[in-house]
């Protein structure tokens, strides 16, 4: 046999034996594969193994919806490492106005459990949550167990505000908030009976912290006197934490942001602030601030001068790993900003008023 033909031979057997070494290999891999990620769930399924039992307990988490970062934040809380919990509306998203893609619907159809706050807060997503209840998922308002003599009622024995509905923004009043707590442990005790005294441990402590909201904001607000209590915002969200707090508060929109703010609610506002000697005013982080701008300019024209007095957080929380990112964190946020503007102790707001003296005499 010449030196070409072995060459040719060697070749030929290197490559069947590369082939052969791939293949098992492949195979291998395979069988690894299989192993790992489609045997546990064929032993899962498996009624009569103690091992898939014990494997199921660990690993099994609920699949929850939230609607807002405000239920989102609670159903997190008790939840914990037990509930994978989707947000549907990001921070800086107004409830009043969003409408869900097909992406939340297939999530919303997905989950165990879903959360939504309620008395109409989600406008154009309540008729498909009422939907998905009717058809039998699992729905759950967490301003359910709030008493309705607890929900806001006007001057004059009115319960609603527009179109016949109470006040949705329940959540800026920690006290009525706390209610909700047990909503939420209800139903994730419903879907895993097994974790429901972890979860109503859980509950007890996230509840501790929104109740100790109350009396942290009494001890800020108490030192505003009573001639600067007058808190004027973008839209109506803040009558329940006015109440709570007993400020008196004025929003330029109706308490749903689909309402438009005219000439003459502001006009009626520049009147109350040149009147009573408001110093500032404030915006809110999921509605433009333009109608404020207005507001401030109007008094800007009367001759007098009101402070931006900062962001408060209504419809949505802050950003997520921020402080105002949280529940809590953003009540504190609010509190705070409106202490600090009211009492106008914050160099901001000092710098705001000499900066609108200043266009005013130019």
């Amino acid at each position: 046999m010449s030196f070409s033909s072995k060459a040719a031979d060697m070749s030929f057997m290197s490559r069947v034996f590369s082939r052969t070494w791939s293949v098992a290999l492949w195979t291998t891999g395979f069988v690894w594969f299989f192993g790992l990620f489609f045997l546990p769930g064929i032993f899962l399924f498996e009624a009569g193994s103690q091992n898939a039992v014990a494997e199921s307990t660990v690993s099994h988490r609920i699949i929850a919806v939230a609607t807002t970062g405000m239920v989102a934040d609670m159903v997190r809380a008790v939840g914990g490492e037990n509930v994978e919990v989707a947000q549907l509306m990001a921070s800086g998203v107004d409830p009043h106005l969003f409408k869900p893609g097909r992406h939340d619907m297939l999530a919303l159809i997905k989950a165990d459990v879903i959360f939504y706050n309620g008395l109409l807060l989600e406008g154009r997503m309540t008729d498909a949550l009422a939907r998905l209840g009717d058809a039998g998922r699992h729905v759950v308002a967490v301003s359910s167990n709030i008493p309705q003599d607890m929900l806001f009622v006007k001057p004059g024995g009115a319960t609603s505000l527009q179109e016949g509905h109470p006040d949705p923004h329940v959540w800026m009043d920690p006290g009525l908030w706390a209610l909700g707590v047990d909503c939420v442990a209800d139903a994730l005790c419903d879907e895993d009976e097994t974790s429901c005294a972890v979860f109503r441990q859980r509950a007890a402590v996230y509840r501790g912290e929104i109740e100790s909201l109350v009396s942290y904001g009494n001890e800020r607000l108490t030192a505003i006197p009573p001639s600067k209590r007058v808190l004027i915002t973008s839209h109506d969200a803040f009558r329940y934490f006015g109440r709570r707090f007993d400020l008196e508060v004025v929003g330029i929109q109706g308490i749903s942001t689909e309402s438009e703010a005219g000439l003459r609610e502001i006009e009626e506002l520049v009147r109350l602030i040149v009147g009573r000697g408001v110093e500032a005013v404030f915006t809110e982080s999921t509605i433009s601030p333009r109608n404020i701008a207005a507001l401030r300019a109007g008094v800007t024209a009367r001759g007098n001068a009101v402070a931006d007095g900062g962001e408060l957080f209504a419809d949505a929380m802050g950003a997520p790993g921020t402080a105002e990112g949280t529940y809590p964190g953003m009540i504190r946020h609010n509190i705070e900003t409106v202490r600090a503007a009211l009492l106008g102790t914050d160099n901001v707001h000092k710098q705001n008023v000499e900066a609108s003296k200043d266009e005013n005499t130019e």
